[in-house]
């Protein structure tokens, strides 16, 4: 049976095992730095550094921000909650964490954030494994590509908060 799969908002308790989270070489310009991302995240009104912990070991990482400001006037953006430099550790991908993370980040965000109606997410074309995870969790493609990224193109993919949601 597996453990259930927690997130947590970050604290100072948190933050050494956040800071040793590793991904695969390739997998670094589509999620970047955890240290980059808290910086970014002190600096941000609205967004939360989350841990991934099962039992109590930090698997992987999430950031949440209120709004979707980044895909500025797309029509998805309104009403969103954008999920940024979703992460799970190098030593523990290919165990199913990923998609357990994505259906626990819903629940934590549908309940966190009850007057939002969808979380919202870029994804680069080229990581293919993501794309299948997001689709397999329930996400949605807009059917429209981001050309804000570094890496290149990114799918907009997006999943209701709640069932009345279509």
């Amino acid at each position: 049976m597996n453990s259930a799969l927690r997130v947590l908002p970050v604290d100072a308790g948190l933050r050494p095992a956040l800071l040793a989270l590793r991904v695969l070489d390739e997998q670094l310009p589509f999620v970047g730095r955890v240290e980059d991302s808290l910086a970014d995240v002190a600096l941000c009104p609205g967004s939360e550094a989350l841990a991934l912990v099962v039992d109590d070991d930090v698997v992987g990482y999430v950031r949440i921000d209120r709004r979707a400001t980044a895909l500025g006037d797309h029509p998805l953006a309104e009403g969103a909650v954008a999920m940024r430099s979703f992460m799970i550790d190098a030593s523990r991908q290919g165990e199913g964490l990923g998609r357990r993370a994505l259906d626990a980040i819903h629940a934590y965000v549908a309940g966190r954030h009850p007057d939002r109606e969808r979380i919202l997410l870029t994804v680069n074309l080229r990581n293919e494994a993501a794309v299948h995870v997001y689709r397999r969790a329930g996400y949605r493609d807009s059917g429209e590509l981001y050309h804000g990224g570094l890496a290149g193109p990114q799918f907009v993919l997006w999943r209701p908060l709640h069932p009345w949601n279509p």
